[in-house]
């Protein structure tokens, strides 16, 4: 069961849901999507918390520049800790969020025990956009890239019916390369969520752009968990972590081989006793 509660940071509504018991973990991202991609049996053994950052928030003034920058989206997780009383929990960053995960746990190391990165290419830059693109018209099956294609002629349309949910519509439409079941319709996981697409369009363009993850890790002391799905095509390939190796001894690196982007969701099982593995033990 989760309660739903706001906290007020810098001008923006950011919502926040509550599910499960034990050990906190952190997840940055939408309160109303990611509740969804998680397993009951997670929610027995863990407390969940689900924030919006201010890409999925509603404002409560006229945006400005400057309440664009990861460092505020970093500030607002601070006030979030702050309001929840949070003196040690896990991070964990799905996607574009493992950006704000790593780089909270940089910034405020003190309240971080441990770090979990799902899903995410070490940079957004547009050459590794590139790349992956080029890895999913040279490796993907002819029956995925056709379903891929046959859907992705249908965004355009999509967002000139709805351009400020631009974000949740490319979503839906890149399923092919999204999931290990290519013809998965996940278009319901998206139900309610709203997008404030001059933030997202900013981070996950310019700032995400700017970062790499694998470069960050230097500066992270804490135990972090690296979940890639194999047939994940929107941040593939997987070797792209390679230099992650044996010699990033506070790193665990888990390829799950039948998760496209959304391990938790398409292997659950294996996932949830993985993930809940490395929790409990003593790093």
């Amino acid at each position: 069961m989760s309660t739903y509660q706001t906290v007020i940071s810098d001008g923006f509504e950011l919502k926040y849901a509550i599910t499960g018991n034990g050990r906190p973990i952190l997840v940055i991202g939408s309160s109303v999507y990611y509740p969804r991609l998680f397993s009951d049996h997670l929610y027995k053994k863990f407390q969940f918390i689900f924030l919006d950052h201010r890409g999925f928030a509603k404002p409560t003034r006229a945006l400005k520049l400057e309440d664009y920058t990861l460092d505020k989206v970093i500030n607002d997780i601070e006030t979030a800790r702050q309001c929840l009383h949070l003196n040690e929990f896990i991070i964990l960053g799905h996607s574009g969020h493992a950006f704000m995960a790593l780089e909270y746990a940089k910034q405020y190391p003190d309240y971080v025990q441990k770090v979990v990165l799902l899903n995410s290419a070490p940079t957004n830059s547009q050459e590794r956009q590139r790349q992956s693109a080029s890895f999913f018209y040279e490796t993907a099956s002819p029956e995925r890239k056709e379903r891929f294609e046959k859907d992705i002629v249908l965004l355009e349309e999509d967002i000139k019916r709805d351009h400020d949910g631009r974000f949740v519509h490319m979503c839906i439409r890149m399923g092919a390369q999204s999931f290990y079941d290519y013809a998965y319709d996940a278009a319901y996981t998206w139900n309610d969520v709203y997008t404030n697409m001059p933030i997202i369009d900013y981070l996950w363009g310019e700032a995400f752009g700017n970062m790499n993850l694998i470069q960050s890790l230097a500066d992270i002391h804490k135990p972090v968990f690296i979940g890639l799905g194999r047939y994940d095509y929107l941040v593939a390939p997987v070797s792209l972590w390679d230099r992650v190796d044996d010699t990033y001894e506070n790193v665990k690196k888990v390829i799950f081989e039948y998760s496209g982007h959304n391990p938790m969701f398409e292997e659950p099982h294996c996932f949830d006793q993985t993930l809940a593995k490395w929790i409990n033990e003593d790093h």
